[in-house]
């Protein structure tokens, strides 16, 4: 397999460190997948030697990443050579340049096919703001280079995965009260379809299971409390039956997430931010990953940010990040082996995943619940 090409996010942030400690973490017994970091290489190495990490940094091209990485950190020179200099815990308009140049340079590897997919570490929009920066956020950003300039990019979905819960917010980083207007039966529609799709051709998951949360109390109880369960979520899941989609809904939210309702589908819905990322947060906060579907390439993420409070004190835990490099190998692995007419082959899932849920359940599964 090709290495996976690791961005350094904002330099001022945990990104840095979190690189330099999940390289520590891979050991003989329990080998990560090969990565390389895509960042100044003396900024890397100062970063080190702040911390006191024992982390040999060695300046390499993608193609020699896999062979060094067991002897040292692979590190990328950013191609315009430029030095990144930042204070932990300080974010600075200056150093935008060269986050957004770590992000560009590692989907052109994977786009060139010089590196397997990307995982990216976290930014600070506001940071990038100041710069001038155009787009609305770091998934957009990846979208837009997916493409040639000029042409349409795939509409990204963002799904926060863990073994024990997948959820994926229908609306994003919106006010509460924007959410009615925004969500439509098409936007229900294209954004299951996604789920269903990549579920399939990259998690390897024959039939995906799909259920979909109420956006109100008792999911609208037939249209008594809000309308638009009724109206809007019941008839986007009809369609998307009709088309063949395994999908229920809309389910109350507030019974959907324990253990027993769990194993009954492969990734839960939500009409808003909060009420998905609330329960995996709860269930999986150090090992949940970020993936983002509808991209023609493979990028994780872990499900945290930049935490600038922590920065440069050697505290921040490099789980999440640890788990998105397992789990961007473990998809690039099954798209590479689909690529190559081996088929899907369940054992490149990660282990525990989807353990205990019996492929089959009957829809009154929920009905007792509902009530509650």
């Amino acid at each position: 397999m090709l290495p996976l090409a690791l961005t350094l996010g904002d330099p001022a942030g945990i990104g840095p460190e979190l690189a330099l400690a999940a390289w520590l973490a891979s050991t003989p017994a329990d080998p990560l997948p090969a990565f390389f970091l895509v960042a100044d290489p003396a900024f890397v190495e100062r970063t080190a030697n702040r911390l006191g990490l024992a982390v040999p940094i060695a300046e390499i091209d993608p193609e020699t990443a896999t062979e060094v990485f067991p002897r040292a950190l692979p590190v990328v020179a950013l191609p315009s050579g430029n030095e990144t200099f930042a204070e932990p815990g300080v974010p600075d308009s200056v150093t935008a340049g060269a986050t957004i140049e770590s992000i560009t340079a590692a989907v052109g590897f994977v786009r060139t096919g010089r590196a397997a997919a990307v995982v990216t570490n976290p930014i600070a929009k506001f940071v990038l703001t100041r710069a001038g920066f155009a787009h609305p956020g770091h998934t957009e950003f990846l979208a837009a280079l997916a493409v040639a300039p000029g042409r349409t990019p795939p509409r990204p979905v963002m799904m926060i995965w863990s073994e024990t819960l997948a959820v994926v917010p229908v609306t994003i980083h919106v006010p509460l009260r924007d959410v009615p207007g925004l969500l439509t039966q098409d936007l229900v529609v294209e954004t299951a379809r996604i789920v269903a799709r990549d579920l399939a051709e990259r998690f390897g998951l024959e039939a995906p299971r799909l259920v979909l949360a109420g956006l109100n109390p008792h999911a609208g109880e037939s249209g008594t409390i809000g309308h638009e369960d009724r109206d809007v979520l019941a008839p986007a899941v009809a369609r998307l039956r009709a088309e063949g989609v395994d999908i229920r809904g809309p389910l109350p939210a507030d019974t959907l997430f324990h253990e027993r309702a769990r194993r009954t589908y492969d990734v839960a819905l939500c009409p808003t931010h909060d009420q998905a990322l609330i329960p995996v947060k709860t269930i999986a906060f150090d090992d949940g990953v970020n993936v983002t579907l509808g991209l023609p390439f493979v990028r994780t993420s872990p499900d945290h940010g930049t935490a600038f409070d922590i920065a440069g004190k050697g505290l921040a835990r490099p789980d999440s990040l640890i788990a998105a490099i397992r789990l961007a190998d473990r998809l690039a692995r099954t798209e590479a082996a689909r690529a190559s007419g081996a088929g899907r082959t369940a054992d490149i899932i990660p282990l525990n995943a989807y353990a205990g849920r019996p492929r089959s359940m009957p829809a009154a599964h929920f009905d007792a619940e509902d009530e509650l």
